[in-house]
């Protein structure tokens, strides 16, 4: 049975649609409100709150940490300045990726690992006989995400310790709030301008309240993982899972993929010195890749006409879908859209998706299978690049 995170004494009372979900072993709220749409807005609009807690943390240290996190990652963490985060996958000796997730250097033999799946096993025996101590903090640090455009300016309110007009993207820094010790990262999962707060449970409460007091005059609120799932798809965000599979549990060969495949090929890094997956990954290289990551444009009126058939409408306010469809070229299969949604700011269907890469190429038509009325039918699309939606302030 899933257990309250740190933040629960404030998330619980505001979940009005008293719609959870289990999100690694923690009760996380679907959506607070009967409709998702002002979660969404918030976000994209003001600042939205977002209980992270459930991510899972891994705390490295020790003489060897470098050795052993560049022998498990597929980048080099020789080049992670101290107070910098880097976006990471690691992968089996097939070089297929287990997972990914953030690094963040705390301290010259201290780095923080988040990762969606527990890996706290792979870590050890990819450290072994180094002398490196690796531990699961998960329980021990609560997180608070708080995403939108007035992100900075709520907690330059609040915050005390460091600017953080001077906070590049994917760095990070320890502050205080009113007297409680945290660390915040430029990070996050929306695509916008966002910072993560971390902070031990005991403060967690503290925190959220001065962030929601503090949020309050510029329309910010909590948010759900539906309003979450729809920013991601607009960022051209993976989901483990979902737009790919663990290679630990893929059941066949066929549902791995590499990180050239699921869009993380820059995040490979063939120079540095050996690590879990080099060797398969320096031949793909040379030889190119099946699959490719890509974005979908679905064309309206291909949509509509669909649903005109059966006298309806497409639906413009509903959830973002994790069922993968097939998507055609020529009347052939040639990969899968797997995430999909309809992006209110953006005023268009759209879907992240694996297609061949010989037929990947953006600007080219395909068809995507949509159901209707229980019937499977081919609707007009294009591929697009990734992201669909990057403002200059998630950066600037």
């Amino acid at each position: 049975m899933p257990f309250p995170s740190p933040f629960h004494t404030r998330t619980g009372p505001l979940n009005q649609s008293h719609e959870w979900r289990n999100w690694s072993g923690y009760l996380s709220a679907s959506l607070y409100e009967p409709i998702h749409e002002r979660e969404y807005y918030a976000i994209r609009n003001s600042a939205a709150l977002i209980d992270v807690s459930p991510l899972y943390k891994y705390d490295f240290h020790g003489p060897d940490v470098l050795r052993a996190l560049n022998r498990i990652m597929t980048r080099n963490l020789e080049r992670c300045a101290i107070g910098q985060v880097m976006y990471t996958a690691w992968c089996d000796d097939e070089g297929k990726v287990i997972d990914d997730g953030t690094v963040t250097r705390l301290a010259y033999d201290r780095f923080r690992v988040t990762a969606a799946e527990p890996n706290l096993v792979w870590f050890e025996d990819c450290s072994y006989r180094m002398d490196v101590v690796v531990r699961d903090i998960s329980q021990q640090l609560a997180a608070l995400a708080v995403q939108g455009p007035a992100a900075r300016r709520i907690l330059e309110q609040i915050l005390s310790g460091f600017d953080l007009s001077a906070l590049k993207y994917y760095r990070s820094a320890q502050g205080q709030l009113t007297g409680i010790p945290l660390r915040i990262s430029r990070t996050g999962y929306t695509g916008d301008l966002g910072y993560e707060l971390w902070v031990d449970p005991e403060h967690a409460a503290g925190l959220w309240d001065a962030v929601m007091e503090a949020g309050e005059p510029f329309g910010a609120q909590a948010a759900g993982i539906l309003a979450l799932d729809i920013a991601r798809i607009e960022a051209g965000l993976i989901m483990l899972q979902v737009d790919y599979i663990s290679a630990r549990k893929a059941h066949v060969p066929a549902q791995k993929s590499s990180p050239y495949e699921i869009g993380m090929g820059w995040a490979v890094d063939l120079e540095k010195p050996a690590f879990v997956g080099r060797k398969a990954l320096l031949r793909e290289k040379e030889s190119g890749s099946h699959w490719k990551l890509v974005g979908l444009e679905v064309d309206w009126e291909s949509l509509e006409a669909v649903y005109a058939r059966y006298h309806l409408a497409p639906m413009l306010a509903g959830r973002a879908s994790r069922t993968p469809a097939p998507v055609y070229q020529n009347g052939r299969q040639i990969g899968q859209m797997t995430s999909h949604t309809f992006s209110p700011i953006l005023k268009k269907n759209i879907a992240i998706g694996t297609l061949e890469t010989a037929l990947a190429s953006p600007g080219d038509r395909v068809q995507l299978e949509f159901t209707v009325e229980y019937v499977h039918h081919p609707v007009n699309a294009r591929i697009a690049k990734l992201p669909f939606y990057n403002p200059e302030r998630k950066r600037a």
